[in-house]
């Protein structure tokens, strides 16, 4: 599969293409860059990556300063502030602090399955940013040859209008003369009508997919030139989903995520168990010289003390619910087991949909190769046998609508074509940044952000107030519908302008 990754990467990194085009490589780089959903997906892993040390704390020595500042403002028996009644029991005022220096020794368990539970889902998320990336790319594509198959469309479509103006004006023409009825000038009429309306949809479609372009990649799409070849794809669908099942990044967040609540069971078998501290004290308190004041007596007026021992949490009753909590693991880990079920058949399902969906736009596309070239010769052939007489005008009419239609129907199956074989390399876990050969820029990397976090012990840092890393496509230029690619020469048909059509001049009664 190395080889497999090194064919698409090459394929996708290297074709050369003339200089101002956009290449399908590119735009996955704008997208992958300033998409605004892998960036979130980014924000997401780097908050998932903080679970780790805040488990990791809970294991960590905590200390603890408190202070405090007491004023008698009444003395007993009613005196009033200042009064020095009975000032050893109540002195005037007070200051106190202690320190405290708390050492976790036993949790039951429960940091060491928190900080499993905590990695496990971090390579979850990670799983999951993979697979937001494949999405991301599998959009790329789908939009960069939605572009590529509406503008072709839209050609053919304004080639078969041209096509028809010079039928109807030739029908006129002819009807002058004689040589047609009054019938074939409003079919043709009709056909023409039908065919800018034709045009009017498609150009509706090309603008609607660009503005997809535009919300994917970030940018209008110029002179898009054809993407490169697919790798060779898998020989059979079992392969393929032998594949799948082994790299699919949701199949492994899935599967992480599963991993991550059997950890969860220990940390709620923990909360019944005992916990042990180390705790080291110490206090300072201060009357502030006004302890025995006025009764001429000589008294400390402060004092320190320090204590080192154990503490001990030994839970005996608490209403049942350290067992709910374990039950309510254990219920949450059996639908983990479920949902990493449910993931893999619909994996299972989308590669094999996907293969289907490939080959059968690959039968297509030989179908309907055979198709345009056999209407090519069909309508030449309408056309001849209609200048002498033997074809009507309505003839040549549906002849042209059938070319049309196989036409688009090959542009549609090439676009199928390569989007489905793009999603099976998806399916298989071979459609991320570093399978594509992304040069544009260092690709993102969420270990490094982990490896950032994970040791820290400060309560203090933090990395600022984020700014937008994704742009607003707010002030882009609403799209037209310019086609800016020329068709492909198998789709190119000329505009029949020959006498024998616009004059009927081989016509039987023109002898």
């Amino acid at each position: 599969m190395h080889a497999f990754r090194t064919i698409l990467a090459s394929g996708v990194a290297l074709v050369a293409v003339p200089a101002g085009a956009e290449t399908l490589r590119e735009a996955m780089v704008k997208a992958y860059q300033g998409n605004p959903t892998i960036t979130a997906q980014r924000a997401v892993q780097r908050a998932t990556d903080e679970t780790v040390p805040i488990a990791r704390a809970s294991g960590l020595p905590s200390v603890n300063l408190t202070g405090g500042y007491v004023e008698n403002v009444l003395s007993p028996g009613g005196s009033n502030l200042g009064s020095n009644n009975n000032s050893f029991a109540n002195p005037a005022r007070q200051a106190t602090s202690a320190a405290q220096l708390s050492i976790p020794l036993y949790r039951g368990g429960s940091v060491r399955n928190s900080i499993e539970a905590a990695e496990t889902r971090v390579e979850a998320g990670r799983a999951t940013l993979r697979g937001t990336e494949s999405d991301l790319f599998t959009a790329v594509v789908g939009a960069y040859e939605d572009v590529i198959r509406d503008e072709a469309i839209v050609s053919l479509n304004q080639q078969n209008v041209k096509v028809l103006e010079i039928n109807l004006q030739a029908s006129r023409d002819r009807f002058q003369v004689g040589d047609l009825t009054r019938t074939d000038v409003a079919q043709s009429e009709a056909r023409l009508a039908l065919a800018r309306g034709q045009l009017q949809s498609a150009e509706a479609q090309l603008i609607a997919s660009r503005e997809t372009y535009v919300r994917v990649i970030g940018t209008p799409p110029t002179s898009l030139e054809q993407p490169p070849a697919l790798p060779a794809l898998p020989a059979t669908p079992n392969d393929a989903v032998q594949d799948a099942l082994r790299n699919n990044p949701v199949l492994l967040a899935q599967q992480r995520l599963r991993d991550a609540t059997r950890y969860d069971i220990g940390v709620a078998r923990a909360t019944r168990l005992p916990q042990v501290n180390a705790v080291l004290g110490g206090n300072y308190y201060s009357y502030l010289g006004s302890l025995g004041a006025g009764t001429g007596v000589r008294v400390g007026q402060s004092a320190t003390s320090g204590t080192v021992g154990l503490a001990l949490n030994l839970p005996i009753f608490q209403g049942g619910r350290p067992a709910a909590q374990v039950r309510q693991a254990e219920a949450l880990h059996a639908q983990a087991i479920e949902n990493t079920t449910s993931t893999e058949r619909a994996v299972v399902a989308q590669t094999r949909s996907a293969y289907a969906a490939w080959k059968s736009a690959q039968e297509v596309i030989a179908s309907s190769e055979i198709a345009v070239n056999a209407n090519k010769l069909s309508l030449e052939g309408v056309r001849a046998e209609n200048s002498v007489g033997t074809r009507t005008i309505l003839d040549i009419l549906n002849a042209e609508q059938e070319l049309l239609n196989s036409q688009v129907t090959l542009v549609t199956a090439r676009r199928n074509a390569y989007v489905a074989g793009f999603a099976l390399i998806a399916a298989m876990g071979h459609a991320e940044a570093r399978d594509l050969g992304l040069e544009g820029g260092s690709l993102y990397d969420p270990v490094a952000n982990y490896n950032r976090v994970r040791g820290r012990i400060s309560d203090f840092g933090d990395d600022g107030r984020p700014d937008p890393v994704a742009a607003s496509t707010a002030n882009t230029p609403a799209q037209t519908s310019v086609v800016t690619r020329p068709l492909d020469p198998m789709l190119d048909t000329p505009v029949d302008r020959s006498p024998a059509l616009t004059t009927g001049a081989a016509a039987p009664n023109r002898q």
